[in-house]
């Protein structure tokens, strides 16, 4: 159990963390973030807990999901700094999702100057490269940006 000393108040952390109360009472519901109850039910939270925030934050500005960092945050301590070892095996889980943002920003780049099959046939460049709505075909949203592939009639010459 942590020292009432090294507790913070939800609002004292959102005010360290930047974050709004609301966000770090769905971080707790959510199991990135944990908490102690008074005994009048009040929420206290470990002065770890800001590394943990800090630790959302950064997985969020590299475009984690927030189940991909739930998970990168279970193979860490909750109430300490991770040790290299620990620190590392994240890391590796990182460096191969950010490299998986990244293909997927160059696919985007590559694709903007084109169609991205969203089926809207509003343009009438659609018309060209999505003649009859042909991407509805694959699913729903923007088919060609989310990776499926153009057939060779639908290609610009």
């Amino acid at each position: 159990m942590t020292s009432t000393s090294d507790l913070l108040t939800i609002g004292e952390l959102a005010a360290r963390s930047g974050l709004a109360t609301s966000a770090l009472r769905y971080y707790e519901e959510l199991g990135l973030i944990h908490s102690q109850r008074t005994t009048g039910r009040q929420r206290r939270f470990a002065r770890s807990t800001l590394r943990r925030v800090a630790f959302i934050r950064a997985a969020q500005q590299v475009g984690l999901s927030l189940d991909e960092t739930r998970a990168a945050l279970d193979r860490l301590p909750a109430d300490r700094a991770p040790n290299a070892t620990q620190w590392n095996a994240v890391a590796r889980t990182w460096s191969h999702r950010i490299d998986q943002q990244i293909a997927d920003l160059e696919r985007l780049k590559r694709r903007l100057t084109g169609c991205i099959g969203c089926g809207c046939l509003s343009l009438r460049k659609c018309s060209l490269y999505n003649p009859s709505d042909t991407a509805s075909t694959h699913g729903p949203g923007a088919r060609y940006l989310l990776g499926d592939e153009l057939p060779p009639s639908d290609h610009p010459a």
